[in-house]
C-alpha cells in the first residue's frame, strides 16, 4: 500500500524510513512530503490508500472529501491528539482515523518542568547576561518549588506523569479531571473543581485535549481568578489559552509568567525556519518581547524516545489499515 506522508521533516523522515524498512512493514510504500495537508494538497495522496498527518495539517471536512474522492481510506495521524481532523465527517465518508495515543508522556511533562524552571529561575535570561561578561543577580531572584501549590489540569498519561513530577519536588499538586485517578489520589493528588484550582495555584499546568469545551478554558475570567504571580504553563494544545487575554493579562501584571509550547495560531508558522521573514504573526510577536512569557515551537513531545515511538505506532496502525483491519485497532478513533 501506498502512503502519503504529510508535513515531513528530517528526523520524521528517518525514523519512519527505519521503521519501515522492518519486515513486517514491507508491503508499505512511503510517500514522503513536505507540505501540510489541505484541500488544496490533498490530490498528493492520489494512488494512496492512507495519508499520514501532523498536529497542524487540514484533516477537515473539505480536505477529507478530496481524500475520499481520490480512494483514500485512512488518516492517520502521528500526534495522540486529532483535533485537526473531522471525526463527524471521516465517519460520514468510511474513512478510518488512527492515532498514536502514548509515546513520550514522560517528554511532555518534563518539558513543562523545564518551561517552569527556566520561567522561575531566569535562566535564559542568564545565559545571554554572562556570555556578555555581566554576572550580576538583579532580575534574577526566582522561588523554591517545595511548599508550592501546582494545578494540573488533565491527568491522563502527561497530566499523571506531571503529577508525579511535581509530587517529587515537595509541590502541594491539585488537580482536575472528569475521571479522577485513584492511583493519584494515593500517591497525595488532591482532585478538586476548576473554580477551586484556580485561586489556590502557584503554577497551572494545562494537559487537557482541545474540545469546544475546552477551546479557551484559560479565559480573562481564568486568569483573574489566578494569583498574580502564578505561573500558566501549556504543553497540550494552543487552543486551551486566550492568547489576547493572557497578553492582556500579562500587561497588567495580573499573573505572574506565561510558558506555552503550544499557540492557537500555530499552523503555518512552527515547524519552520522564520529567520529571515521575521515574526509576522503580530500577537506573538507582543507575546515573545516580554520578559516573563517563554515561548517554545512544539517541542515538548521531541525526545529521540518518543519519536521513534510514534513511528513505530503509525507504522503499525497503517499495517493495519494495509490488511484490512483498521476498525478492530485499538488506536483507532471516531
Amino acid at each position: 500500500m501506498d502512503v502519503a506522508i504529510f508535513s515531513t521533516r528530517r528526523w520524521d523522515r528517518e525514523a519512519l524510513t527505519a521503521a519501515a524498512a522492518r519486515p513486517e512493514n514491507a508491503e508499505l510504500s512511503l510517500r514522503f512530503l513536505e507540505a501540510g495537508l489541505s484541500p488544496g494538497t490533498a490530490s498528493l495522496a492520489r494512488g494512496c490508500g492512507a495519508a499520514c498527518v501532523f498536529v497542524n495539517d487540514d484533516a477537515g471536512a473539505a480536505t477529507l472529501e478530496e481524500l475520499a474522492g481520490l480512494g483514500v481510506g485512512a488518516v492517520v495521524t502521528r500526534s495522540a491528539g486529532f483535533n485537526h481532523v473531522d471525526l463527524d465527517a471521516a465517519g460520514r465518508l468510511g474513512i478510518d482515523v488512527l492515532r498514536v495515543p502514548a509515546y513520550g508522556p514522560d517528554g511532555v511533562a518534563e518539558h513543562a518542568l523545564a518551561l517552569l524552571m527556566t520561567l522561575n529561575r531566569r535562566t535564559h535570561r542568564a545565559f545571554n547576561r554572562v556570555r556578555e561578561g555581566n554576572f550580576a543577580l538583579d532580575g534574577l531572584m526566582g522561588f523554591e518549588l517545595r511548599g508550592k501549590t501546582v494545578g494540573v489540569v488533565g491527568t491522563g498519561k502527561i497530566g499523571a506523569a506531571a503529577c508525579r513530577i511535581f509530587l517529587g519536588l515537595g509541590c502541594e499538586v491539585l488537580a482536575f479531571d472528569t475521571a479522577p485517578a485513584e492511583d493519584l489520589q494515593n500517591a497525595g493528588v488532591a482532585f478538586v473543581p476548576l473554580d477551586e484550582l484556580w485561586p489556590r495555584c502557584d503554577v497551572v499546568t494545562l494537559h487537557c485535549p482541545l474540545t469546544p469545551e475546552t477551546h479557551h478554558l484559560v479565559s480573562d475570567r481564568v486568569l483573574a481568578a489566578l494569583p498574580d504571580h502564578a505561573i500558566v504553563l501549556n504543553t497540550s494544545r494552543g487552543g486551551l489559552v486566550d492568547t489576547a487575554a493572557a497578553l492582556a493579562a500579562l500587561r497588567a501584571r495580573a499573573i505572574g509568567g506565561l510558558g506555552i509550547d503550544v499557540y492557537e495560531e500555530e499552523a503555518g508558522l512552527f515547524f519552520e525556519d522564520r529567520t529571515q521573514q521575521g515574526l509576522t504573526d503580530e500577537l506573538l510577536a507582543q507575546l515573545v518581547a516580554l520578559p516573563n512569557v517563554l515561548v517554545t515551537g512544539h517541542q515538548a513531545f521531541f525526545t529521540r524516545e518518543a519519536v521513534g515511538r510514534i513511528a513505530g505506532t503509525t507504522m503499525q496502525n497503517l499495517r493495519s489499515v494495509e490488511e484490512g483491519s483498521a476498525g478492530a485497532c485499538p488506536n483507532r478513533v471516531g
